[in-house]
């Protein structure tokens, strides 16, 4: 059993080097590339005012978030959560720089790097020279990020664990044979069969009808693979 993180951050400016601090933090957690259901959520007390542009971002004020918890508090929570797997965050390195700051403030050893996985690299591997946003990759997955009006946390992991599952090569829930439901889908398990439950193969034969509606679809392509595979099939009987 493998499991990955993957985590977002909100904070109140672009750079913890002049004080700016986090504001929100989100983790979802996946088994074998699956959202397993689990996910941690808070929001913090930046014990400073958030800028307006800042705020335009994600929505959250100062006076929304006073009397949350401090980060010196809810870090020991956050370490069992995290544990010590592989973190993925999209630009992971702006998002490990505010908690490197963070756990200095509260007197803790930081994230080894190590554990860091880059899915902002990851898409530009893939893509190069096109856009490799978080929007940009849901539309080309077909990823519905029309709730994203704006920098939700929570949201964005849920959004980022589909576009990861995606670069890792589109893994789909239930071929993992993991039973943890998703946070937004069901996951289809797939059950193997035992010596009490298998069954004999039944032959499926198409009818008269769907042969001739395949046939008529096969006329259509401009030089069909299929009609020379049929050609080189033995006659029956």
């Amino acid at each position: 059993m493998t499991r990955t993180l993957i985590l977002d951050t909100e904070t109140t400016g672009l750079d913890p080097l002049t004080g700016d601090r986090i504001l929100e933090v989100a983790v979802v957690e996946l088994i074998n590339l699956v959202p397993s259901g689990r996910h941690y959520h808070v929001l913090i007390d930046p014990e400073r005012e958030v800028p307006e542009e800042a705020a335009r971002v994600h929505g959250f004020t100062w006076d929304m978030l006073r009397g949350k918890p401090k980060f010196a508090e809810i870090l020991p929570e956050m370490l069992v959560f995290l544990g010590d797997d592989p973190i993925v965050a999209h630009n992971a390195s702006f998002d490990f720089a505010f908690l490197d700051s963070e756990f200095k403030k509260a007197g803790q050893p930081t994230i080894d790097r190590r554990r860091m996985i880059d899915s902002l690299v990851l898409a530009k591997k893939r893509f190069p020279g096109l856009p490799n946003s978080l929007d940009a990759l849901c539309r080309r997955y077909g990823i519905d990020n029309s709730m994203r009006t704006s920098h939700n946390a929570l949201l964005d992991v849920q959004l980022l664990a589909q576009v990861y599952l995606e670069l890792m090569g589109g893994k789909q829930p239930g071929l993992g044979l993991v039973s943890a439901p998703v946070l937004q889908s069901p996951v289809i398990v797939a059950v193997q069969s035992t010596a009490d439950t298998a069954r004999s193969p039944r032959l499926i034969m198409p009818t008269e009808a769907e042969i001739a509606a395949h046939h008529a679809f096969v006329q259509k392509l401009k030089e069909p693979l299929w009609n020379s595979v049929e050609a080189a099939e033995p006659a029956a009987g």
